[in-house]
């Protein structure tokens, strides 16, 4: 009979986190340093060789691979937009993380405004914990405001950033929300929804996401703050079944 492997707990998470982010920091170090050792070699063999010949090569067409479709859960996560909707997006993000901010405050209206009975909006979390000390608790704080049946205001509010984030920053939103501040504030205090972010976190980890905002677009994997044109090609493509 199999064991059950024992639930990792939060500290130990946390530090599998940290660990994870300094080993592909040394990964990408060790890339760089190949390619400048490879880049060297290279050009010593290569000094006689015919010009023309190495244009040729590497401008030979090559068919490039059909793009991988994710399987991403959306049931139980906040959503918006119509359930039969043609394109489910869903994010990745950070409360903390200022690239996530750019996108929410620049490309999110737009995106939603240009296809609006088109697409559904799931928003999953993933706090950087070890660069982002607040994000953790910033995303219980929109699940909290979801008792009161808030959770997309709040939500904004949080992208908003109009006070930072911290406690003081939580309750003031909630205040102009017209919401229970005290309410939102015990059910943080209790870590009501702590492990519900950290499953989504260790999911996306497992997943192979390290960065925030990572975006799926009916599963088709869009890394980064991109523009709204970006976003927009995909949309298109995919609309017309130009993806398998």
């Amino acid at each position: 009979m199999n064991e059950e492997t024992p639930a990792l707990s939060r500290r130990e998470r946390m530090d599998a986190f940290r660990r994870q982010t300094t080993y592909q920091v040394l990964i990408g170090v060790a890339f760089l340093a190949g390619l400048f050792s490879g880049y060297l070699l290279w050009g010593r063999s290569t000094a006689g060789a015919d010009a023309a010949d190495l244009v040729s090569d590497l401008s030979a067409p090559t068919e490039a691979p059909p793009p991988r479709r994710y399987e991403i859960s959306t049931t139980g996560y906040p959503s918006h937009g119509p359930e039969d909707a043609e394109i489910v997006i869903v994010e990745f993000s950070d409360y903390q993380c200022p690239y996530c901010t750019k996108w929410h405050q620049e490309v999110y209206g737009p995106l939603l405004e240009a296809y609006p009975d088109q697409i559904r909006f799931v928003y999953r979390n993933l706090p950087l914990t070890s660069i982002h000390p607040d994000a953790l608790e910033a995303a219980q704080a929109a699940m909290c405001a979801g008792d009161q049946d808030a959770y997309w205001d709040y939500h904004d509010k949080l992208f908003g950033a109009a006070y930072g984030l911290g406690m003081n920053a939580y309750q003031q939103y909630a205040q102009e929300l017209g919401l229970n501040a005290q309410t939102l504030a015990d059910c943080i205090n209790s870590a009501k929804y702590e492990e519900y972010v950290l499953a989504d976190m260790d999911f996306a980890l497992n997943l192979g996401i390290n960065s925030t905002p990572t975006f799926f677009i009916n599963g088709l994997a869009v890394v980064g703050a991109q523009p709204l044109n970006v976003f927009k090609q995909v949309i298109e493509k995919e609309l017309a079944g130009e993806y398998p």
